[in-house]
């Protein structure tokens, strides 16, 4: 009887479906969607096995700098063609859903000019009496960030100072003479509390506007005295600021996470930098203070170095998380040609910092228009935009390679999945990783180097799906939700998919698992390498 009623579910059972996205050099296919059956299958032998019981790092999100140029560009556009372009980027339900920003703490190299958000230093008693939010905020940056908001709530967003006000600048943290510059210069020691102060006061006025400040770094690019915008500071200075900036925040009332350094992976070739995030890992280690437990992780930038320097840091403080927060494309990368471009982003800012423990990847400005700008004396003006727009209609825009990145990702890996483990087929020239989303469907994204069109199975449970990778072509799958839902509390037993002692004669669907019946008088419910024996036939 137990036979006939599996046999019975599975004749009525529907073929599962996976979502394929795709993207060429070629621009052939630009994000097409298309949808593919699964089919049964024992043979997974020539298979990309998922195994989702062998989980790494969570998933924060994906997403774009808003920089005042980007909302400058934005808003431009009409409020109708910039609600398309926002919902299909940042809808988690009728677009991509990417789903983090990052914004600058005062002014960046693509603002309307140098600032910082207390330009003039208050009395003793009240330092920061003139802090306010410059118009580049105000009119710009916030009020896109409320239409982001309003389109996916669930936003995170990261903010990074590029300069501290001129007036808590000295040339080094010995002498301390005044450093009376927008660039270089260190932040004087006697005013870390105070600046500490005005990162709540930032976070503060930004809740006001119903914005959330996910995350803070305490400095953008901490080793670069060089940026139109920039203050030096060292790990060791770093180190003694955030044991200021994190009691402030928590004495707040805030939960704004602190991610360290936030620049490149070979610290500028600095020997005494090297490691820069650990140094201050073991700094603390012996050091007890107030909202220690913000201090989350690490930031980085890919201006230097390779993202093998993610793997060590992470084999230092494997409880410490990995976040990826800039890239740029420019005329130095040919950035809008996809066919040179796509490769590089896809692979060393999507799928290596993925596995290599980043919790999420963004890029640098959103928007762009067709000559760069709007951007700042001795900031990038040779940069490229992920989006870039026709200054002489606000209307027509080119993706580059960092939007097909961005979303290639966020399309199909949801915040909050788990990096899962993977086995089985392999070809050079094809790298991918692969997800469990919190709603148990899974991920796999994949960029093929190669100049000819490759395929691949991908496996989960007793189901394959035909995957075809054009010559240079990014694919993002989103496989339906995992076989092995609803089994409970259940004993499991390990064994080989490709070696299976089992020698299976009979397959059956219960509830949309596969069940396979074995000479071991059992049925075996089966993902990845791993089965559980949920009803004993003997």
């Amino acid at each position: 009887m137990m036979g006939a009623l599996l046999c019975a579910s599975c004749a009525t059972a529907q073929p599962p479906m996976a979502t394929v996205y795709t993207t060429d050099g070629t621009r052939q296919y630009s994000l097409t969607r298309s949808e593919v059956q699964g089919e049964e299958s024992t043979n997974v032998r020539s298979a990309l096995l998922l195994h989702p019981e062998e989980s790494y790092q969570s998933v924060d999100g994906f997403g774009f700098a808003i920089t005042y140029s980007s909302a400058y560009n934005l808003l431009k556009m009409t409020a109708t063609d910039r609600a398309t372009l926002l919902r299909t980027t940042f809808s988690p339900t009728e677009g991509y859903g990417a789903s983090y920003v990052r914004i600058s703490l005062g002014c960046n190299d693509f603002s309307s000019t140098e600032y910082s958000l207390c330009d003039e230093k208050g009395p003793d008693d009240d330092l920061l009496r003139h802090f306010r939010l410059y118009t580049d905020e105000v009119d710009y940056v916030i009020p896109v960030l409320k239409e982001l908001l309003a389109i996916n709530p669930q936003l995170k967003i990261i903010a990074a100072p590029w300069t501290c006000p001129k007036w808590m600048k000295v040339n080094n943290i010995t002498d301390r003479r005044s450093h009376n510059s927008w660039t270089d210069g260190h932040l004087n020691p006697a005013y870390y509390k105070v600046y500490a102060q005005y990162f709540v006061r930032f976070i503060q006025a930004f809740a006001a506007e119903g914005i959330n400040i996910y995350a803070v770094s305490p400095q953008n690019e901490p080793l670069n005295p060089g940026n139109c915008a920039s203050l030096y500071m060292p790990w060791n200075e770093q180190a003694g600021f955030v044991q200021q900036l994190a009691p402030a925040l928590k004495q707040a009332g805030l939960q704004t996470r602190i991610y360290l350094f936030d620049h490149n992976y070979n610290y500028d070739n600095k020997p005494e930098e090297q490691q820069y995030p650990a140094k201050i890992y073991k700094v603390y280690e012996d050091k007890d203070f107030e909202g220690k437990e913000l201090v989350v992780g690490a930031a980085y930038h890919n201006y230097g170095g390779h993202t093998d320097e993610l793997n060590v840091i992470h084999n230092l403080y494997p409880d410490k998380e990995l976040l990826f927060t800039e890239a740029s494309i420019g005329t130095w990368n040919n950035g809008r040609n996809l066919d040179t471009s796509l490769a590089d982003c896809m692979v060393n800012i999507g799928l290596h910092t993925l596995n290599k423990h980043c919790r999420g990847a963004i890029v640098w400005n959103f928007m762009l228009d067709m000559q760069r700008g709007p951007n700042l004396d001795g900031g990038c003006q040779t940069c490229y935009g992920a989006v870039d727009i026709d200054e002489s209609n606000y209307r027509d825009y080119t993706l580059n390679s960092h939007y097909y990145t961005i979303c290639h990702l966020s399309a199909v890996v949801r915040p909050g999945a788990v990096r899962i483990g993977t086995s089985g087929w392999h070809y050079d020239g094809v790298d991918y990783t692969a997800f469990r989303n919190p709603n148990g469907t899974m991920a796999v994204v994949l960029y093929n180097s190669n100049q000819r069109e490759l395929a691949t199975n991908i496996a989960t449970g007793q189901q394959r799906f035909h995957i075809s990778l054009p010559p240079r072509a990014a694919v993002s799958v989103l496989l339906p939700a995992s076989t092995t839902a609803g089994i409970g509390n259940v004993q499991h037993s390990t064994f080989d998919v490709q070696r299976s002692m089992f020698n299976v004669q009979r397959l059956y669907s219960l509830g949309g698992m596969r069940a396979s019946q074995s000479p071991l008088a059992g049925i075996y419910i089966g993902q990845g390498r791993k089965a559980a024996k949920v009803i004993n036939m003997k």
